[in-house]
């Protein structure tokens, strides 16, 4: 089966200006792939940077990049990410990591909110991903 995957990365100039992410990101044909949200635990379960959200940021992106790579794709894939932070007024540690990762000329479409806690205290940042192969 031959994969026709078409992804479109929109900013219409009717809507705000977008710094970072992309406003609409349609696609057609592929498969979808759903990244479950990632907290800062490498491989072997243990936690990454405790109270050091550049370093726990560091290892969530570094585990989407293993769940993508384990579905045949990569950053380049991505159409959304969701971001939940502890602390929001630290987002910008999180897009100059982020801008390592993801396609910056066309970013993927993406929400940040920030959460009272996560699952466990000492996490400060959780996300998760949508990309399309």
């Amino acid at each position: 089966m031959q994969n026709d995957k078409q992804i479109i990365f929109r900013n219409p100039q009717t809507m705000p200006p977008a710094n970072g992410y992309t406003q609409v990101v349609e696609v057609r044909n592929g498969r979808t792939i759903y990244v479950s949200g990632q907290v800062a635990v490498n491989h072997k379960g243990e936690l990454v940077g405790p109270g050091d959200l550049a370093a726990q940021t560091g290892q969530v992106f570094e585990n989407i990049k293993a769940a993508l790579e384990a579905s045949g794709v990569s950053f380049n894939d991505v159409v959304k990410l969701t971001f939940f932070l502890t602390d929001i007024s630290q987002i910008q540690i999180v897009r100059d990591i982020r801008d390592r990762y993801v396609n910056t000329t066309n970013p993927p479409a993406s929400s940040a909110v920030e959460v009272s806690k996560l699952v466990n205290d000492h996490f400060l940042i959780e996300i998760e991903a949508i990309a399309v192969g």
